[in-house]
């Protein structure tokens, strides 16, 4: 899984996607001592109450497989919430582990996010998730929803409901061409720009180019802010599935991805636009190729040696300080790139290498694998739908995607412009008002971490996109000496117009199926998580290997007790799935 989820600017979201935390909350199905009494909360919406935020105060339980956070929602997200629907958010994070727990223990809670794959068709045969044609639930609260997100709808009764029922929501739904992303990629080499020019902006060819570049700009720069030791990359395993998110990333820096956003087949990396694909272990291929290109920046003093133990929010405390010259991520730069520094001429910026593809996601009117769901033990089906459809409005999307309307942005000549204070909370360079929780902008955000339309998409109601990076306010908005200084050199005004006009994007397209992706059988399931334990085992040996033989010999170990623990049957399973649905539709 790539995460950020996702992935957002603010780690958009994503930070520490797999971070599994204890908390399932006392409550459970929103049973919280302020939601009684239960009756009157769910009578007031089953009778259409007109004002939301005059029903009853009560608490939902939202499960979230891309949530990093546990604990009541806080900050300006959970303001609007409780002003509009007198609502207050349990946020409770999740992971695999998580899921299984809650999936066992019979409840969901009352929102359920990113239950995908196996863990969701589970849910529904088990009776977990809540079917919204029931009541005509969706009909009297679901207005926007079937407006904006009908096909997905539709996608879902079909895939999980046999054309009688709906279970749940895609993500990011949207429509267009090109990529989906905001103005800045979800993927893309990202260097301290400020070096890299001091460098005399050398030409990258290759991936492994970046390796003696940012040796030199280590040497330029070789402590923090703080007077710490530099490195060019700083790694995390808390992110991992049953490889290194981090190696694995290389891949799609060369137009491949994990899987094929359909099936489960995160052992494949299959090609965006093409009905291609490579396996994890191939010799020749970029999980592979990852590997080495950390070992060899580890040899040259590069990888943070910490890399072996630390977690995701240290990484980004590293970024915050200046001890890591490198992003593989562009949104894990945010911490850096601040006002104070960015006004001293020094942030990070996209450098592209020639060989580049970049993997992109096209817009998808079905959405993608992380779904908004219902968990069926709720007592107040009606209060959240009408919180689930407010999301899918373009006033509850603008506001997730951009913050509280004249707070942090308001309409100025007829558009959408942040505001004085706007533009120093987004840069984190001031705090939230103390009525809207205080602390910072991007802490303040909804923790469940899952996007509903598209950010890029336009907002009929403002006839720009919702991500305010994207407003053309924004942009001719007194760009800082970091932007500006890269604009005149790439010769475009964002990260997404230079690959787009520089054809170096793969865009994979929508893709739908009437037939719910096919679940992975026990022994394959079984055999692909013994396997997973052995590759992350052995590929955080294989980066940190002290010689080029012990890295060829751990390299060799690695593949061979892989492929003994049935990695081709489950490589072939996860081929051959793909080859009957996403290939052969890309060869149409």
């Amino acid at each position: 899984m790539t995460r950020r989820k996702k992935w957002t600017a603010s780690a958009v979201a994503m930070i520490a996607l797999l971070v599994f935390m204890s908390a399932c909350s006392s409550s459970k199905g929103g049973s919280t001592a302020s939601n009684s009494p239960s009756s009157t909360a769910s009578s007031a919406a089953s009778e259409g109450t007109d004002d939301p935020s005059k029903q009853p105060e009560i608490t939902l339980d939202v499960f979230s497989n891309l949530a990093n956070y546990t604990g009541e929602q806080t900050g300006w997200f959970a303001k609007v919430v409780k002003d509009k629907f007198n609502i207050k958010l349990n946020i409770i994070s999740g992971g695999q582990q998580k899921a299984s727990t809650l999936l066992a223990s019979g409840d969901l809670g009352d929102i359920a996010v990113a239950i995908g794959g196996d863990d969701y068709k589970d849910a529904i045969k088990a009776g977990l998730l809540l079917d919204w044609k029931k009541d005509g639930l969706l009909d009297k609260y679901g207005k926007d929803l079937l407006e904006n997100a009908g096909k997905s709808l539709e996608a879902n009764s079909k895939q999980f409901g046999g054309g009688t029922a709906i279970y749940g929501v895609g993500n990011s739904v949207g429509s267009g061409d090109g990529p989906s992303d905001g103005a800045r990629t979800t993927f893309g080499p990202m260097l301290r720009w400020d070096l890299y020019q001091k460098l005399g902006s050398p030409e990258i060819k290759t991936f492994e180019d970046y390796l003696p570049i940012v040796k030199k700009m280590q040497e330029l720069s070789p402590k923090s802010d703080s007077g710490k030791p530099t490195y060019g990359f700083s790694l995390w395993s808390d992110w991992d599935g049953v490889m290194s998110v981090n190696a694995k990333v290389t891949a799609q820096f060369y137009g491949y991805n994990e899987g094929d956003g359909f099936n489960t087949a995160d052992i494949m990396m299959t090609k965006a636009d093409e009905a291609k694909w490579i396996g994890l272990l191939d010799d020749d291929g970029y999980y592979l190729r990852g590997l080495k290109f950390f070992f060899e920046a580890n040899k040259m003093g590069l990888l943070d040696p910490d890399s072996l133990t630390q977690k995701f929010p240290d990484v980004i405390n590293k970024y915050k300080d200046g001890q890591v010259l490198f992003a593989q991520f562009p949104w894990l730069t945010d911490s850096y790139n601040t006002t104070e520094n960015t006004s001293q001429g020094k942030g990070f910026a996209f450098v592209p290498f020639t060989e580049e593809k970049m993997t992109s996601s096209g817009y998808n009117p079905y959405g993608s694998q992380y779904l908004w769901s219902i968990g069926s033990k709720t007592k107040y089906p009606e209060r959240v739908m009408q919180f689930l459809n407010w999301l899918y409005s373009p006033e509850g999307a603008q506001i997730a995607a951009a913050g509280p309307k004249g707070v942090i942005w308001d309409i100025v000549d007829g558009k959408p412009a942040l505001t004085e204070f706007g533009y120093k909370a987004v840069t984190n360079s001031v705090d939230m008002p103390a009525e809207y929780g205080g602390g910072k902008f991007t802490d303040g955000g909804f923790q469940a971490n899952n996007a509903t339309i598209n950010k890029s998409m336009i907002n009929p109601e403002t006839g720009e996109p919702y991500d305010y990076s994207m407003w053309s306010s924004y942009l001719n908005h007194d760009p800082d000496p970091v932007t500006k200084s890269w604009r005149e050199a790439m010769g475009a005004m964002t990260m997404k117009d230079y690959v787009v006009k520089n054809n170096i994007v793969a865009v994979q397209p929508a893709y739908f199926s009437e037939e719910a992706p096919v679940a992975e059988p026990a022994d394959i399931k079984q055999k692909k998580a013994e396997m997973g334990k052995v590759i992350k085992e052995f590929s955080w040996k294989m980066m940190f290997a002290k010689t080029d033989d012990e890295f060829a010999k751990l390299k060799e170990q690695m593949i061979s007790k892989a492929k003994g623990l049935g990695y081709d049957d489950v490589l072939k399973w996860q081929v051959e799935n793909y080859e009957k649905t996403v290939g052969a539709a890309l060869k149409k």
